[in-house]
Formats: C-alpha cells, sequence, structure tokens
C-alpha cells in the first residue's frame, strides 16, 4: 500500500497536496483499491468554493458510486482532464497522474486537522 509522506488526508481518504495557496486533491491508495476499477469521474463545483467536508464531486467504480469530499476548504480551481477518457488512471497512479482537482486553499489552517501518512496508516489499520 502507497502512502507517501508528503501529501495530508482526510478521515474520507482523501489526499492534499499543497503547492503554495494551490493544493492538489485526490483519493488514497486505500480508497481506490476499496472501490475496485473506477469507471468514472463526476466533478460539477468547478468555480465553487466549498467547505471542508462538503461533496465536490463522485467516483465510480463497477459495482459502487462513492462521494468525494474536500478535504480542506477552497475554490474549485480544475478538474484532471485526463480523467474524462481514463478515469482508471485513479486506480493506476492515484498520487500521480490520477489526481482529480486543484483547488485555491482558503483556509490553510484547516491542514492542522488533516493526518500525515504515519496517522492515516494508523486509521486504515495498516
Amino acid at each position: 500500500m502507497n502512502i507517501p509522506n508528503d501529501i495530508k488526508y482526510s478521515k474520507d481518504h482523501e489526499w492534499i497536496k499543497v503547492q503554495g495557496d494551490t493544493g492538489i486533491v485526490g483519493i488514497s491508495d486505500f480508497a481506490q483499491s476499496e472501490l475496485g476499477d473506477i469507471v468514472f469521474v463526476e466533478i460539477d463545483t468547478v468555480g465553487e468554493t466549498l467547505s471542508k467536508d462538503t461533496v465536490f464531486g463522485t467516483v465510480e467504480a463497477v459495482k459502487t458510486v462513492s462521494d468525494l469530499f474536500m478535504p480542506i476548504s477552497g475554490e474549485v480551481l480544475e478538474v484532471n482532464p485526463k480523467l474524462d477518457s481514463s478515469p482508471e488512471l485513479v486506480n493506476h497512479d492515484p498520487y500521480g497522474e490520477g489526481w482529480i482537482i486543484k483547488i485555491r486553499i482558503t483556509n490553510p489552517e484547516e491542514l492542522n486537522m488533516l493526518m500525515d501518512s504515519a496517522s492515516y496508516k494508523t486509521h486504515i489499520g495498516h
């Protein structure tokens, strides 16, 4: 199980990598493995400013649909354009090519409420 040390994790299995006042958001390796083969990612919140823990979209796997939650508050700037034609990137490279959205961080203090890799490993029982 891949759990990088340079990002933060939410209790709902989203991750965020901070670059200045921007955050790149996706779902963890654990989450994608639990979901199975991802066939569609739907994000219709571009341009919206959403609070922490608000649903920003959904990910559809062969057997289930799962909500995606904002790990921290921010404005949704961009959706990964590659996911339209290749949603399986979330399965194959969840922390790289399979990122889901980019946000403008509006409340950086909320990053302190997220888990580091060691805490996330404990959270998922690894």
